[in-house]
């Protein structure tokens, strides 16, 4: 079968993917969008936190670039930190524009304040932000002229002379040949196969495991930080249907606490992902913690602290699965364990996502540099949508020059 042109190939249907294709298209680029597994298939679905963006009246994007360099260990990229906090405003006008109702009160945005950060900036639907922002995405592409090539892994790129062919492996085991002028590589980490390999519980969708990484790195591809996987503060560690589920961490936000095993706090419980996590760590090790009834190590989350009002308003899904799981985390303290979140490192981009090989471009948790080595909360979703926009149109313009 001969292969199919497009000027621009992006790998990817998360957040990041969906951006990009959609950014290509509005330059006016003939896009195709493959897809390890379905379309709707991601990480950033699952996402529920909330996306940062400098909109409150005492923030700016000055003051959340700190917040990121701060948190990073000034490990970060500094000029693409001050691109993914300078360009945050529009990127929620933006999102809002294709549909995402973030929610309100008193006439402006609902913020909260989240782990490392010095403002209240981080924007929410209830506690499933990444499922409204990729379904809005989804929707977006989805209505235009693009093509979709789900069940599409990549599994080889070469260089050809008007750009590059992607090989990819069709559902009935097949190859399918792709050519495009640039490729943009939204792919996302890969954190699930990591967690697999170490015995641990994640909480990524089962086709985060690195390939299109490894693909890239040896075609040339410098990356940086690969080493640097974050965990998420606040896994589900009880009941064992809550395992490898990641409490919002707006819980915290809204006044829960993490507690020992003597009902003492032991940490700041907004404090940067990375230290919240090795504190409660260094207090297993110490014997402070608590045993979940399958043996697993854990602490408490005291979420009887938040108030009712804005449970409701915030955390309605989390509610509804614990709940449904027979606890009630209002009424009583949930278990809780550090999990294998995300892949901080990646290919090393510049401002326009463009990597050390020219016409390949990555954005999204593929990518490394904006986050240094560790994540702030709310920055994934919003890298996605800066760097993935970013991307696309770098990679239209140059295939179409």
């Amino acid at each position: 079968m001969p292969a199919r042109s497009f000027d621009v190939l992006v790998i990817g249907s998360g957040a990041s993917g969906l951006a990009a294709a959609l950014s290509a298209e509005t330059v006016g680029a003939r896009v195709a969008l493959a897809t390890k597994g379905s379309i709707q298939a991601c990480n950033s679905a699952k996402a529920q936190g909330g996306i940062q963006a400098a909109v409150g009246p005492e923030d700016s994007p000055d003051i959340h670039a700190a917040d990121v360099m701060r948190s990073s260990h000034d490990t970060a990229n500094p000029e693409l930190v001050e691109v993914l906090t300078s360009e945050a405003p529009a990127a929620i006008h933006w999102l809002e524009e294709l549909g995402v109702a973030f929610t309100r009160e008193n006439g402006g945005y609902r913020l909260a304040r989240c782990g490392g950060a010095s403002q209240k900036r981080l924007l929410q639907v209830g506690d499933r932000t990444g499922h409204a922002i990729t379904k809005a995405l989804r929707e977006a592409f989805e209505s235009g002229g693009g093509s979709e090539l789900p069940n599409h892994p990549l599994a080889a790129l070469e260089q050809t002379e008007h750009g590059w062919r992607a090989r990819c492996v069709a559902k009935d085991g097949g190859t399918v040949d792709v050519d495009a002028g640039a490729v943009v590589l939204a792919a996302g980490g890969r954190c699930f196969a990591e967690a697999r390999a170490r015995g641990e519980l994640s909480t990524n969708h089962p086709n985060a495991t690195g390939e299109v990484t490894r693909i890239a790195v040896e075609l040339g591809a410098e990356a940086r930080d690969l080493d640097a996987l974050q965990y998420h503060p606040n896994g589900g560690a009880w009941p064992a249907t809550m395992q490898g589920y990641s409490i919002p961490e707006t819980t915290r936000a809204y006044g829960a606490v993490l507690l020992n095993a003597d009902g003492e706090e032991f940490t700041d419980s907004l404090g940067p992902r990375d230290a919240v996590s090795q504190a409660i760590f260094d207090e297993v090790e110490a014997g402070r913690g608590v045993q979940t009834e399958d043996g697993r190590p854990a602490v408490w989350l005291d979420t009887t602290r938040i108030p009712e009002a804005d449970a409701g308003v915030s955390l309605p899904y989390m509610l509804r699965r614990y709940r449904g799981a027979g606890i009630d985390p209002l009424r009583e303290r949930i278990l809780t364990y550090p999990v294998l979140h995300y892949q901080n490192g990646g290919l090393v981009i510049d401002e326009d996502g463009e990597t050390t090989i020219e016409g390949v471009y990555a954005c999204g948790e593929i990518a490394g540099g904006t986050h240094g080595r560790n994540r702030m909360m709310g920055n994934s979703l919003l890298e996605c949508c800066v760097f993935g926009r970013r991307a696309g149109r770098a990679a239209a313009e140059k295939a179409m020059a």
